[in-house]
């Protein structure tokens, strides 16, 4: 006998309903000189796939297979004491350093014009971020100018000596990094900040005037500074600049899974209060310019509490390099519906990190590379949730769990690609227990057909992808699905992340 679900839940969708089209860059990733993101990650040149550069070829395809359209480098708390010509020129020359935002020898071997040739290789653009802790306005106009001048100049001619002609073109600069946090190398006040970082902007856009640059807020909506933080600082530099950083890490080290899986609600309210700051300042500035949000790092990191290795001044070692579980995974779906759902303000987005450092892809140096259960629902999106987001009425059974109350166990969003003719149905089921029937209303769209409803799921919750096994938490196909004159019903399995795609007759 078939039994069917006996939690239901619908999606009202209208292709009019659009929220925004979705900016790819909120598929971007980050890369910090941290652990072995860089060094044994993107880098290693004993690897038998590394190319004449050094860098890994099998990461280079499993990165271009997640779509990343945009990079953050170099940090992160590194940025905040890094010399920025420290990196650049004929490797053999540069300067060993001692490294104190992690306690660690960075050798240099790897700089701006190494990280933009990588960038090329996997497809993506540059986010880079500029000193704001140790130097400041002087060395940020020489960096720009280094990277984007065409010639004629002493920066920019040095780029040219060193072997690349055509400028980088950087088109998006972070203005430091955490700038509020006590753990930042040149920690500072809002004031202080908005100041140096408002400066530096003008310097920056005078240089070159197609730049678009970043703001730091609070590094967390948990630090004290929040909120005033921001407020000061965008009150400093509004007109020169046109994001505000949001930072937010999660995890469920109190082992209380349903109240993990719920805090994307806190994301929520976190983008919906920055928001908010961005349009008070707007309004009292009289201002015009609605400036967007920049989530440029967020994940489920499980070593947060941890900093820092006892060893110092080792070279690379490994560090925060969290395993993820299918838990984990769903958290990411969840977050990842959360930043769609607010693509009328956040417009760049960065899962830190990218490689080896609380990351989807990891690697052993000179060795294997496998892929962690948060590769997936990352892949998924990137590659499928193109096109415009869709605002639907939805409704679903909901749960209350420690810190939350009211959490629907429907997590879902869609995307419409008018281009390519495809709708795309984002979902995850928290309940741990129970299938969820999810019934979708799309008949605004007239015909629809089924292309394929893709699951992740497993029946335990902390499954985990090792280099021992690297298989054992893996998406399918083979997802329940069916449709029927523009209505569609599917089956979400318990703890199931799930991307049922769909062809509209006009294409």
């Amino acid at each position: 006998m078939e039994v069917f679900p006996l939690l239901t839940s619908k999606m009202l969708i209208d292709k009019d309903f659009q929220i925004a089209e979705v900016d790819p860059r909120v598929y971007g990733s980050f890369i910090e000189h941290l652990g072995r993101a860089v060094y044994g990650g993107i880098y290693d040149p004993g690897h038998p796939t590394a190319n004449a550069q050094g860098f890994r070829q099998d990461a280079i395809e499993a990165i271009k297979a997640l779509n990343v359209p945009i990079v953050r480098y170099p940090g992160g708390n590194f940025v905040s004491g890094y010399n920025w010509e420290d990196g650049v020129g004929p490797v053999a020359e540069r300067k060993r350093r001692l490294e104190l935002a992690w306690w660690t020898i960075e050798t240099n071997a790897v700089g701006t014009n190494e990280f933009a040739d990588w960038a090329k290789l996997v497809g993506t653009e540059v986010m880079m971020a500029v000193n704001l802790g140790t130097r400041g306005i002087d060395a940020a106009r020489n960096l720009i100018e280094y990277c984007n001048h065409p010639s004629g100049t002493y920066w920019s001619d040095l780029r040219i000596s060193h072997g690349y002609k055509d400028p980088h073109k950087f088109k998006t600069w972070c203005l430091g990094n955490e700038m509020d946090g006590p753990w930042q190398i040149g920690a500072m006040t809002a004031y202080e900040y908005g100041r140096i970082a408002n400066e530096t902007a003008k310097a920056m856009k005078w240089v070159d005037p197609e730049i678009e640059l970043v703001a730091c807020g609070s590094s967390s909506r948990d630090m004290k500074t929040f909120a005033d933080w921001e407020a000061t600082v965008l009150d400093l530099t509004y007109e020169n600049v046109d994001y505000l950083s949001l930072h937010q890490y999660y995890n469920n080290n109190k082992d209380n899974t349903y109240d993990f899986l719920a805090t994307s609600l806190d994301l929520d309210q976190f983008i919906d209060s920055v928001a908010s700051i961005c349009d008070f300042v707007q309004a009292k500035k009289r201002s015009k310019k609605k400036l967007m949000l920049s989530l440029d790092e967020w994940n489920v990191w499980k070593s947060i509490g941890t900093s820092r290795m006892e060893e110092r001044w080792q070279i690379a070692p490994p560090e925060f390099e969290d395993v993820y579980t299918h838990e984990d995974a769903l958290a990411v779906g969840c977050y990842l519906i959360t930043i769609l759902k607010h693509a009328d303000r956040v417009k760049m987005a960065c899962l830190a990190q990218l490689i080896n450092t609380i990351a989807p892809i990891m690697t052993e140096n000179n060795g294997a590379i496998w892929f962690q259960t948060t590769y997936f629902p990352f892949m998924h999106a990137s590659n499928f949730g193109r096109g415009t987001v869709l605002r639907s009425i939805t409704t679903s059974p909901k749960y209350d769990s420690k810190d939350f109350t009211d959490v629907p166990y429907l997590e879902a969003i869609s995307v419409h690609d008018e281009e390519n003719g495809t709708i795309t149905i984002f979902a995850v089921n928290r309940h741990l227990d129970e299938q969820l029937e999810l019934n979708v209303d799309l008949r605004s769209f007239g015909e629809t057909t089924f292309v394929e409803h893709i699951v992740l799921e497993n029946n335990d919750l902390k499954a985990t992808n090792t280099k021992e096994n690297p298989r054992n938490v893996l998406p399918h196909n083979g997802g329940h699905t069916t449709v029927d004159q523009g209505k569609v019903q599917a089956v979400l399995n318990k703890a199931s992340w799930n991307v049922i795609r769909l062809k509209t007759k006009q294409a």
